[in-house]
């Protein structure tokens, strides 16, 4: 009975320990002076403030505190890597980079901003004032004096062994051909990222990947010998080949440059493309572009407008309204119909650009005349509906899809909206918008029997060897159709308004266009207009298509020199061979 009761008094001793040292702390503290208790209190709010901190600075900002005492003692930029080849499609050089040297400043280290400013201009050109800016700027050890400098230029700066003046191997795009195929090519700024063009287009494949260079320095900011921290190599980016032809190209060019001055305009654009394959042999649009000098490049000139912007096409439809009545069997190519001077729907007028009597036309001199009336009845007689179809059909307000930045998709009424006019207006080219691409790919289907295919640049990739295949549709299996339409635009260009058009020994089909303008106050603009004309060398060894427009021309007037000037010189340049001309057929009037 005894032990238990020591036991119990054991536990009872040890409970009681802690609070005794409390109570002995307690005692201690009370015994001292008032003085000397706020002193050690204060003590001890101090170190636990110190304690506190330390914590803060070794473990929750640690790493963010060793980042910046890595910053200040670093410099650190993206080295260029080396962006992709562009090639032509027989292997000539578009758009390629060149070794280079970046030319950049300590300020700190700089003792005569002056004078270096002096010997930089004279090397590198410029403003000496611009350079001494740069050499005096406050608080920082790191300009840029001169980014992708020439390698020649940049020896010769390093011969003046100029305080505070370093060089990194950096990389330049160069385009040897200026502004030819400037606009399909497009261009890159100075940290190497496509900006319009091709260049944008397949920036992902041509820009690899950057690396990086990262150099100590000590005191003041002076660079350590040998302080190359780290430095991790640039990933070159892939080459590509494109369809265009650009010895082709600056023929289209020079042709559309001559041939706009001679209409006394500014504005106009081309296309030639293969309709077997879809690729783009040259594409342009006044003004040009040049991507070795944007300074004096015009706003807007970075795009190919015949890709990007929609337009109404004039008389160039009718071809389309043409094969939407051929195919509905409303009527043949002789099949004839009295065409009155003028018609009338919903309180609107539709004439002939030309003043005629009325007159009886088959829908073959309808076209060959380019008659607004003819076609307006001959559509209307086959019933709207086919033509709509026809438009769905063709894709003739979508996008075409092609690898290009910005391409223009086109618009058109919905059909449950048409009207007469609507209808009539639509059948000559009025009321409906689409881009010059869009017409070329139609006139392309008819050309390739029936069979539509996607625009296209990119052909292959070299490196990798891969050739990236495209969409095409069967868009018309009717093949009587397709033969009356050839056959028609061949008697535009033999008898009707495409005669310049015509190369000796050759059957070129095709249509002229004169299109109203659209003015921004309603209605069109008076005497002053969209020209064009869209076509093809039938029965040949080629089915290139050739797209030329001139804009904002006064006075009626034709495109239809130029497309002569292209394809003749499309004609030499690829041998191509005619089979034995067919005559057109001709009817009475």
């Amino acid at each position: 009975m005894g032990t238990p009761s020591r036991q119990r008094r054991g536990r009872g001793r040890a409970s009681s320990t802690p609070m005794g040292a409390r109570d002995a702390f307690a005692s201690v503290i009370g015994a001292l002076p008032e003085r000397t208790r706020v002193v050690l209190l204060v003590f001890a709010a101090i170190a636990a403030a110190f304690f506190l901190r330390l914590i803060f600075l070794q473990v929750i900002v640690a790493d963010q505190y060793s980042a910046m005492a890595e910053e200040s003692r670093t410099v650190s930029f993206e080295t260029s890597p080396r962006r992709g080849t562009i090639y032509d499609r027989n292997g000539i050089v578009l758009a390629t980079s060149v070794e280079a040297t970046t030319i950049y400043a300590n300020p700190v280290e700089v003792s005569n901003a002056v004078e270096e400013a002096r010997q930089l201009a004279d090397v590198l050109g410029g403003e000496a004032d611009d350079y001494q800016d740069l050499l005096a700027t406050p608080s920082t050890t790191f300009v840029y004096i001169k980014r992708q400098a020439d390698v020649d230029k940049a020896e010769k700066v390093k011969e003046l062994d100029l305080d505070g003046i370093y060089f990194i191997a950096d990389m330049r795009r160069e385009y040897p051909h200026g502004s030819v195929g400037g606009q399909v090519v497009g261009f890159c700024n100075a940290d190497g990222e496509g900006l319009t063009g091709l260049e944008l287009q397949y920036d992902d494949i041509l820009k690899g990947t950057p690396g990086v260079y990262v150099a100590e320095r000590g005191e003041k900011g002076f660079p350590i010998p040998g302080g190359v921290k780290e430095e991790v190599a640039a990933v070159d980016g892939q080459d590509i080949m494109i369809s265009l032809d650009i010895k082709l190209q600056d023929t289209v060019e020079r042709a559309l440059e001559e041939g706009v001055e001679e209409l006394e305009t500014e504005e106009g654009s081309s296309i030639v493309m293969d309709a077997a394959t879809g690729e783009v042999y040259a594409a342009c649009s006044l003004p040009y572009m040049d991507p070795t000098d944007m300074t004096k490049s015009e706003v807007g000139s970075e795009h190919v407008k015949a890709i990007t912007q929609p337009y109404e096409p004039g008389s160039t439809f009718k071809s389309v309204s043409a094969m939407a009545i051929l195919e509905s069997k409303a009527m043949g190519p002789e099949t004839t119909m009295f065409c009155p001077s003028t018609i009338s729907a919903n309180d609107y007028d539709v004439s002939d650009s030309h003043e005629r009597d009325g007159a009886t036309y088959s829908l073959r001199e309808i076209l060959n005349h380019s008659s607004n009336v003819g076609i307006s009845l001959a559509s209307y007689n086959a019933g709207f509906d086919k033509l709509n179809d026809a438009i769905k059909r063709y894709h003739l307000t979508e996008a075409t899809g092609i690898d290009y930045p910005g391409e223009g998709s086109g618009s058109v009424l919905d059909f449950s909206k048409w009207g007469r006019i609507t209808g009539y207006n639509i059948s000559f080219g009025q009321g409906i918008s689409v881009t010059p691409l869009q017409m070329v790919r139609f006139y392309g289907a008819i050309a390739n029997d029936g069979v539509m295919v996607t625009p296209h640049f990119l052909i292959a990739k070299t490196q990798s060897g891969e050739v990236p295949t495209y969409h095409e549709e069967t868009v018309t299996e009717d093949m009587e159709a397709i033969e009356d339409l050839r056959s028609m635009l061949r008697s535009v260009v033999t008898n009707g308004t495409g005669v310049a058009a015509d190369i000796e020994g050759y059957e070129v089909c095709g249509k002229t266009s004169t299109a109203e303008i659209p003015s921004e106050e309603g209605g069109y603009k008076q005497e002053v207009y969209n020209l064009g004309f869209c076509g093809f060398i039938d029965n040949s060894s080629s089915k290139l298509v050739c797209f030329v427009g001139a804009n904002e021309v006064y006075a009626m007037r034709q495109t239809t020199q130029i497309f002569n000037d292209i394809m003749s010189n499309a004609v030499k340049q690829y041998n191509i061979t005619a089979a034995e001309a067919k005559q057109p057929a001709t009817s009475k009037e």
